[in-house]
């Protein structure tokens, strides 16, 4: 049986909670590029076609790249003398890297594919 401060404790824990967290994050970035297409619909109708859809199956797959990255903060802090803390706090974590990468990706749609488009 695992201890609590044992790594293979710390990365289950680590895993069940950003893996949930996720959800939360994809469905915030699908509404996001969704809201865009809804928004400006007239201007995106005539690039909805297979390279437009392979292109945002891509920088999905980025942006769940970029999600990896709260293990390199989580599972360190769990291994120090702040784990009580970090744990009840790494939702801060979670809600400034969804928000960073809101605010990415509106500018990307904004800036690289809105103009481009037509």
């Amino acid at each position: 049986m695992d201890t609590a401060g044992s790594l293979p404790s710390i990365l289950t824990d680590a895993i069940r909670y950003w893996e949930r967290g996720r959800i939360a994050y994809n469905l915030v970035l699908a509404g996001i590029v969704l809201g865009w297409f809804a928004w400006t619909w007239p201007h995106f109708r005539q690039a909805f076609h297979l390279p437009l859809i392979g292109a945002l199956f891509v920088l999905g797959v980025l942006a769940n790249v970029c999600y990896c990255a709260a293990y390199i903060a989580d599972i360190p802090l769990q291994h120090s003398s702040f784990q009580r803390q970090w744990r009840a706090w790494r939702w801060g974590l979670w809600l400034i890297g969804t928000l960073f990468a809101s605010v990415l990706a509106s500018y990307w749609i904004a800036d690289e594919i809105y103009p481009f488009v037509g």
